[in-house]
C-alpha cells in the first residue's frame, strides 16, 4: 500500500497559496508527525493525503495499489469529531456498514473496540452527550474498527486535559502496534517526541525539514524549525 508519494503538491483558495510545492515520500513503518506554526498548512496537507481535498497542482500517488489507487482501508480522526445522532455502539456499527462489513460481524467488532478503548459501559449512551475525551475515544474506536492501513490524526488531543490526553495516546500506540501507519498533526512538542518516529516540519505551506524525531529536536537543520522549537514562531 505505502509509500505515499507527494509530487510538487500545491493547494490554493481564492489566489492564496496554502500548500506550496510539497514533495515527499512517506513509508509504511515510521510514525510520521507533521509539525509547524499556525497557518503552516498541516491540516490541509492531511486532508489532501486522505482525499478530502484535491490538489490544485502536482500529484498524490499511493504505491502498491495499481499506481494511483488509494488504499482501501484508511481513516481520519479530527480535532472535533462528528458524532452521529445515535448510540456510541451504533456510531461504530454504522461506519462498518458503510465499509461493507458483514452484518453478522459489525456488532461484535464494534463491541470489541469499545472494550479496548474503555467505553463498554457507554455503549448505549448517545454519542453526542459523551464528554470530549470520550468522544475522541469513540472516534478512535470507530476508525480502529475499520482495520485501517493508514490512520490520519488531526490534533486529536488538542482540547483534552492531561489525563485524557494520556489515555488517547495509549490508544494510538495500541492501534499502531496492530500494524497501522500513523500520520498525525499536533501542537504538543512533548507528544510529538512520545508518539513520533519522524517529523515533517511545515512553514508557510512549504516542507522545510524532514528528520528523525530525536535529530529534529536535538539539532534542527533549519532556522525556522529552531525558532519553532524555542517558541519563537506562533503555535497552531
Amino acid at each position: 500500500m505505502l509509500p505515499l508519494e507527494l509530487k510538487d503538491v500545491c493547494f490554493g483558495v481564492n489566489g492564496k497559496v496554502i500548500i506550496d510545492r510539497v514533495s515527499v515520500e512517506i513509508g509504511a513503518g515510521p510514525r510520521t508527525i507533521i509539525l509547524g506554526p499556525n497557518g503552516a498548512g498541516k491540516s490541509v496537507l492531511m486532508r489532501l493525503c486522505h482525499g478530502l481535498l484535491r490538489p490544485t497542482g502536482g500529484a498524490i500517488v499511493w504505491r502498491g495499489n495499481g499506481g494511483a489507487g488509494r488504499p482501501r482501508r484508511q481513516a481520519m480522526v479530527f480535532q472535533r469529531p462528528v458524532m452521529l445522532r445515535r448510540s456510541a455502539l451504533a456510531n461504530i456499527v454504522y461506519g462498518l456498514k458503510l465499509a461493507g462489513v458483514a452484518r453478522t460481524e459489525r456488532e461484535l467488532r464494534a463491541r470489541d473496540v469499545l472494550d479496548v478503548v474503555g467505553l463498554t459501559d457507554k455503549s448505549q449512551q448517545a454519542a453526542r452527550v459523551l464528554s470530549g475525551g470520550e468522544q475522541q475515544k469513540l472516534a478512535l474506536a470507530r476508525a480502529w474498527a475499520l482495520g485501517p492501513e493508514v490512520l490520519f490524526l488531526d490534533e486529536p488531543t488538542a482540547n483534552l486535559d492531561p489525563g485524557a490526553t494520556r489515555e488517547l495516546e495509549a490508544i494510538v500506540a495500541a492501534i499502531r502496534a496492530t500494524g497501522t501507519k500513523i500520520i498525525m498533526t499536533t501542537h504538543n512538542l512533548g507528544q510529538a517526541r512520545r508518539l513520533g518516529d519522524e517529523i515533517l516540519f511545515l512553514n508557510q505551506g512549504r516542507l522545510v525539514e524532514r528528520a528523525p524525531v530525536d535529530q529534529f529536536f536535538r539539532q534542527p537543520a533549519s532556522a525556522e524549525a529552531a525558532a519553532f522549537i524555542k517558541g519563537e514562531l506562533p503555535w497552531s
